[in-house]
């Protein structure tokens, strides 16, 4: 095996900071159609980055197992990670009634950036 856990886990820590970035950026285009706009992205795809970051601290937080609870551990990690998403995306649209443009584009970009940052993140880590 050439990659520890601890390296995983950092990898997919650090693609889920870029992800924030990428959120961050969305908000800032809604900046055009006001504060509240860029706000609701920024709500919708905070969900987003939350339940990833969640996911790859429990699917890779507990050192090398056996491929049964590290199954477990990648099942329960999948299930907190929509989970988390999906409650900050119904409680920013039911709970505080913000505008579900900016919330769903928030979430959009939170849901398409991650595996794109991964990827790119693995292929630099390859390069190395």
């Amino acid at each position: 095996m050439s990659n520890s856990v601890a390296a995983g886990r950092r990898l997919a820590l650090r693609a889920a900071v870029w992800q924030a970035v990428a959120v961050a950026i969305a908000a800032l285009a809604f900046l055009i159609k006001g504060p509240q706009a860029a706000i609701a992205a920024a709500v919708g795809g905070a969900g987003v980055v939350l339940g990833n970051a969640l996911a790859a601290h429990v699917a890779l937080g507990g050192g090398v197992v056996a491929a049964r609870p590290a199954f477990r551990r990648l099942l329960i990690a999948t299930l907190l990670k929509w989970t988390a998403a999906i409650t900050v995306f119904a409680v920013a649209l039911a709970v505080w009634r913000m505008a579900p443009l900016p919330v769903l584009a928030g979430f959009a970009t939170g849901v398409v950036a991650y595996p794109i940052l991964l990827n790119l993140s693995v292929r630099v880590e390859r390069e190395r």
